[in-house]
Parts: C-alpha cells; structure tokens; sequence
C-alpha cells in the first residue's frame, strides 16, 4: 500500500496509523498526528481503491452504502499491510492506534470490528458503522474517541450512538465529542482529540 513512514522522537509513544477521508492522501492527516501526538511515529497509507479518481480505503455502491465483500477484503489487506509495515520499519505490531477521518475512519472501525488486538486504541472523526450483524471481538478497556456532528449529513447522530453501543458493548472505553457542525473536521473537534490523546496515553 503506498504510504509515508515517519519516525518519531519517542518509540515507547504510540505509532499513529493514519487514514485518510474519500479524495484524500496520505499526507492528508499529518499536522492531525503533529497535534495529537508531536513524538510519535507515524505510519499513513494511501486508500487503494479508486471512486472517480478520488483515493478511499473501500468501495461504496452509494453514499452510505458499503460494498461489504470489498470492506472485509479491504479490511484484511489494511491488518496484514500493518504486520509487514511493523517488521520493515521495526516498530511494535501491539502499538499502533489508528487515526482516521470519515472513510479512513470506517476502515479502523472495521479493523477493531473484525480483528482482536490489531489496534492499541482509535481516534474515529466521523465514522459510520462499518458492518452489521457480526460478533465483535473482546476490547476490554480499549480507548476510542469518536467526533461526531450533531448535524451531519453523511453520518447522522443515530449512526454515532449505534456505533459508540456496539463498542462499548464489546467493552471498548468510548469518548464520543460532539460538535453543532457537519461532516467537517473542526479545530475545536481536533483539540478535543488531542485533549483525550494526552490523557489516555
């Protein structure tokens, strides 16, 4: 997967695993890892899947509407990518937490969905539920923070609180931020991340 590795001043800090929205590339999400964790290594990866010319981590059939057989393929390319990334660069596989804005975040939701331990935490900026209808694994105590808006076109408020259930019902500790806006990233939401970043790890 095309991607940028950059590492950081501190290699007990999580390695930031960042992942894009639709239209986006990996150099999309670097001053968001500059503000959550500046010492940080930083693994971001370009979406494999083109939609008109625009980079996305899986296909859609349309707007909300996942193609489920290429999301848990996609998803699977994501989790080995991440074991193979971990040797050549030397970093702890058991380290990593995701960071990922609208599409980049469905696929670190769906990385948590599908396999156990991939990811130490995630910082989802609105994100859907990425699938339905399957077991999820054991998250004991894993920390995610989610950014929702309460006026959000793409993911309404009812997808945020389906999705913060189903992982607090497999025991993930979620922090969901709301804001008044849409689907945009906003420097309030950002700081709000940060905020929970510093004191979780």
């Amino acid at each position: 997967m095309k991607h940028l590795f950059t590492k950081g001043t501190n290699p007990n800090a999580p390695v930031l695993l960042l992942l894009h929205g639709t239209g986006g590339t990996e150099r999309d999400l670097l001053p968001l890892a500059e503000r959550l964790s500046p010492a940080s290594s930083v693994l971001s990866v370009r979406g494999n899947v083109l939609e008109n010319g625009m980079p996305r981590f899986f296909r859609r059939l349309a707007e909300g509407v996942f193609d489920i057989e290429d999301l848990i393929f996609r998803t699977q390319e994501l989790n080995e990518f991440l074991d193979s990334a971990a040797a050549e660069y030397g970093f702890d596989r058991g380290n990593i937490v995701a960071v990922g804005y609208s599409n980049g975040a469905n696929i670190a939701g769906s990385l948590l969905f599908h396999y156990k331990d991939t990811l130490k935490g995630a910082v989802l900026h609105h994100p859907m539920v990425p699938i339905r209808g399957v077991e999820l694994p054991n998250m004991d105590g894993l920390p995610v923070f989610i950014g929702a808006g309460e006026n959000d076109p793409i993911c309404p408020p009812s997808e945020t609180r389906d999705l913060e259930a189903l992982l607090s019902g497999a025991g993930a500790e979620v922090a969901t931020h709301w804001e008044r806006y849409g689907h945009q990233l906003t420097g309030t939401e950002v700081a709000a991340a940060a905020e929970w970043f510093k004191k979780t790890f």
